[in-house]
């Protein structure tokens, strides 16, 4: 295998014969392929919602800061090699395939990596080399038993919000869903986490306390003077450190506040003399996380809301956006979500005239059936079903008006669906 195409297949076909390892395998795979020689600081992100947007904000003010900062993060939504980058800039293919080979390597005679730590494997393969300041890693699932929790001593963790998502393997309560994002914590670490159910705030507290980590608790008494404007939001953030006023986010999602919160208390433990004041604003002002409420057309937005708590946010935002005209939305998502709760919550909104629901290019999505027998149980709300993406966006798109809005959410895929096709259509008119 030379080829990015083939390397990239090998990865995707890895579910078929490979199995998880324990967290002991994975950290003496990773010694060896690296000599333990992995000497950037590291920043490890766990939660249920926003683990994705506080990466983009902890890299952006990295980087305004003139640190070096390689990031590896999941899912990825048009291309695999955006989960590894360096900088603002994916890796590029030929390094994806050499970071490949070396751990493909490296594990002969070893249980193989599951699809997920094989990423990872390449991930620190590369930035080893690469050996940046700064490397983030964000857990793929739960924290506990993630594969990127191997990591002995990370510089600080941060936990975001908790909700319920992925019940079938992290529990059913909120407290046990915390209990496996707390195993991120480890001895004498600081932990930077959210502050927004008392459940999951009483675990993550006392997991710090037994491992004598500081615990720095953002919550909403800390994040004040919230304005929504036209494109973006400007809040002031009390950090029980320093005061920030007039923080600016390019961004209408009112979620993002909290993460951006995140970020600047994780930065704050880094002690940093680089990270200023200044760092801070101006990298929070020129953050982007692509598909986190992203006009990527005019008056057509893309959200991940992609568990019950997403869609409560990505609502919450939609109410408070400004439009002067019709809201419609795309939806689409994966069977193993509690999408009845979210259908619920959409229709009991009334922000949309019509919803547009279709199924989305993979195993795991929800059928037309299955969204039926919930939908159908709404009445006075207007609806219809597609068998595509595409479809179903060009129906709508064709009832928008000038002063209109479509969203789109429901699924991460859906989101990568959309702006894969966004972007084909960009190409054809040139």
């Amino acid at each position: 295998m030379r080829t990015y195409k083939e390397v990239e297949q090998y990865i995707l076909d890895i579910p078929k014969f490979a199995g998880k390892n324990t967290l002991k395998d994975t950290a003496e795979l990773l010694k060896r392929l690296t000599g333990g020689r992995v000497r950037s600081r590291i920043i490890h992100v766990a939660g249920t919602n926003g683990k994705g947007s506080v990466c983009a904000y902890l890299r952006s003010v990295l980087l305004e800061s003139g640190c070096s900062v390689g990031m590896f993060t999941s899912p990825h939504l048009e291309s695999m090699r955006e989960r590894i980058c360096l900088g603002n800039e994916m890796i590029s293919q030929e390094e994806f395939v050499k970071a490949f080979l070396k751990v493909k390597e490296g594990i002969k005679g070893e249980n193989h990596p599951s699809f997920f730590e094989y990423l990872f494997l390449m991930a620190m393969v590369y930035f080893q080399e690469k050996n940046p300041d700064y490397v983030i890693l964000e857990t793929g699932l739960g924290g506990r038993l993630d594969a990127t929790n191997c990591i002995e001593k990370p510089a600080v963790c941060v936990i975001t919000e908790i909700g319920y998502d992925h019940m079938q393997y992290l529990g059913e309560s909120l407290s046990e869903i915390a209990a496996e994002k707390a195993g991120i914590i480890k001895e004498g670490v600081p932990v930077v986490f959210a502050d927004k159910r008392r459940e999951s705030t009483e675990v993550l507290a006392e997991y710090a306390k037994k491992a004598q980590s500081p615990a720095i608790i953002i919550g909403k008494n800390n994040i004040l003077h919230v304005n929504i404007n036209h494109k973006t939001i400007d809040f002031s953030l009390h950090t029980g450190y320093y005061n920030y006023v007039s923080l600016l986010l390019q961004t209408t999602a009112l979620y993002q506040t909290e993460n951006a919160s995140l970020a600047v208390a994780a930065l704050e433990v880094l002690e940093d003399a680089r990270i200023t004041e200044e760092s801070i604003r101006d990298g929070l002002r020129c953050a982007f996380w692509p598909g986190r409420m992203e006009e990527a057309l005019p008056g057509i937005y893309l959200d991940g809301a992609h568990n019950e708590d997403g869609i409560e946010a990505f609502l919450n935002t939609v109410k408070n956006d400004g439009c002067k005209g019709k809201r419609f939305l795309l939806f689409g998502v994966v069977r193993d979500k509690r999408y009845d709760r979210m259908i619920q919550k959409i229709t009991e909104s009334g922000l949309f005239e019509e919803t547009a629901v279709t199924i989305l290019e993979t195993d795991r999505s929800a059928s037309i059936d299955e969204l039926k027998t919930i939908w159908e149980q709404y009445t006075g709300v207007r609806y219809s079903f597609y068998e595509s993406a595409r479809e179903g966006y060009e129906h709508l798109t064709a009832l928008k008006g000038s002063r209109d809005a479509v969203y789109i959410a429901g699924s991460i895929y859906l989101i990568g669906q959309m702006k894969s096709l966004m972007r084909r259509k960009q190409d054809d008119r040139f």
